[in-house]
Order: C-alpha cells, then structure tokens, then sequence
C-alpha cells in the first residue's frame, strides 16, 4: 500500500501543482525537489495563487506563516513543499483505506 499511496500522492501534487510528469516514477525525495522548485517560482511570481492553493489544501495557516517567515530554520519553499507532501500523504492515505466499493454499472459517486 505504501507504493499505492507514494504514487497517489505524487498524483495528487502533481495535478495541484501543474508539474510535468516525468518518465518512470520518482521517489519522495525527487518530488520534494520538483515541488519545492514550482513553490520557489510561485512565490516569485504567483504568491497569492500559492497561498490559495495552501488554504485549498487544508494546510494550516500557522505553519504555511511559519514556512514564509525568516524565522524558518528551512528556505521557504522546501519548508512549504514538505508541508504539501505530508499534507498530500495524509489524503492519499484516507482515499485508499476508505475507497467506496464499486456500486455496480450505472452507479456513480460523481
């Protein structure tokens, strides 16, 4: 299940983040860096896109201000591309423990 979940979670982070898919999968650690290079760039360009994107994806406040302050013993964006990545696992693993069992033809969630 963890594969499962490493690979939602990229998924997840990926359509959120708009970052290219790369060839094969990457491990958490080419996420971070991948992830932490669109938030550097966001923050450049698009900081209140970025902080929506925080709040849309349930990150607390206090942490995402923690992330951005120069008190932060980490860069801004690696500080808030880990918080996305554990905020992200966290979904990944609540899709897959409680997936809806297939209903049958016809029947949709949607």
């Amino acid at each position: 299940m963890e594969e499962d979940q490493m690979n939602l979670t990229t998924a997840l982070i990926r359509r959120d983040f708009a970052l290219e898919a790369k060839e094969g999968l990457i491990d958490e650690e080419e996420l971070q860096r991948l992830l932490a290079n669109q938030i550097a760039y966001m923050i450049e360009h698009d900081l209140e896109i970025l902080l929506s994107l925080m709040y849309r994806l349930d990150i607390p406040e206090d942490k995402v201000h923690l992330a951005l302050s120069p008190l932060s013993s980490e860069a801004p964006n690696i500080a808030l591309a880990k918080l996305v990545i554990e905020r992200q696992k966290k979904r990944a693993f609540t899709k897959l423990k409680y997936k809806p069992e297939d209903l049958g033809d016809g029947w949709s969630w949607d």
